[in-house]
């Protein structure tokens, strides 16, 4: 698969990018008193060309990548260079588009509600696998993103834990758009306190270990105040193109 949006010279620029990306996520985690190896950076591949994606799997060292789409994901799998590359889907996920991706990623992180948790649950019991999931929190009730309420996390914790071939990872989260650092910094330490919450209450079927919250543009705020995962894309590629 080449796509025409190409560019060779843009290869020089995810690089440079790239370093620099790893050298604040170093810094960041450093500053909240963490191993420089606790903070993993996925690289999100949402409108991105397999070109680009090779790249930085071959050249710059991701290892984790986020795909938005499941037919975006399927549509590029066979043409990536996935040896050693962990592979999760971060968007919303239909529950009709479950027994496509189930198997296919290496993790869930977008499971927004119990029906979708259930439905990947049947689906993995089925292929006879264990799926990794992560429960997406919408931390600022925004009506406009998908993901648990407060209430509606609560009241699911316990049925969730009881579903077989499912494995809860940990948390995710998009938080809203903030007007200043310390509103942004507070949905990312409600996040942090759900997290170890949770963790430390030993639901069946919970293996907590990854806070998976930041992106382009907060990355460095969000592994301040807990993140172990960050997800990186126009940062890492440029600006989105779609067609």
């Amino acid at each position: 698969m080449t796509t025409n949006s190409f560019d060779e010279a843009h290869f020089s620029v995810i690089s440079e990018n790239i370093k620099r990306i790893k050298n604040e996520i170093a810094e960041a985690t450093i500053k909240s008193s963490r191993s420089i190896d606790d903070v993993r950076l996925m690289a999100v591949t949402k409108t991105v060309c397999v070109e680009y994606i090779n790249h930085a799997i071959e050249n710059c060292g991701i290892d984790l990548i986020g795909e938005n789409k499941v037919q975006e994901f399927l549509s590029k799998k066979d043409f990536l260079n996935l040896t050693n590359v962990e592979k999760h889907l971060i968007g919303h996920l239909q529950t009709n588009k479950v027994k496509k991706i189930v198997g296919e990623v290496d993790m869930i992180q977008s499971v927004d509600s119990f029906r979708v948790a259930q439905s990947i649950s049947n689906e993995a019991y089925k292929a006879d696998i264990t799926a990794n999931v992560l429960l997406e929190i919408n931390i600022g009730d925004e009506d406009s993103k998908t993901g648990f309420d407060k209430v509606e996390f609560q009241e699911s914790l316990n049925q969730i834990s009881l579903l077989p071939n499912i494995k809860v990872k940990g948390l995710m989260t998009i938080p809203p758009i903030c007007d200043n650092s310390l509103e942004l910094e507070n949905y990312f330490d409600r996040m942090c306190c759900y997290y170890n919450e949770i963790k430390e209450a030993n639901y069946p079927n919970f293996d907590f270990e990854i806070l998976s919250m930041g992106m382009s543009g907060d990355y460095k705020e969000a592994i301040l105040h807990g993140s172990n995962l960050v997800r990186v894309g126009s940062a890492i590629f440029g600006a989105r193109i779609y067609n």
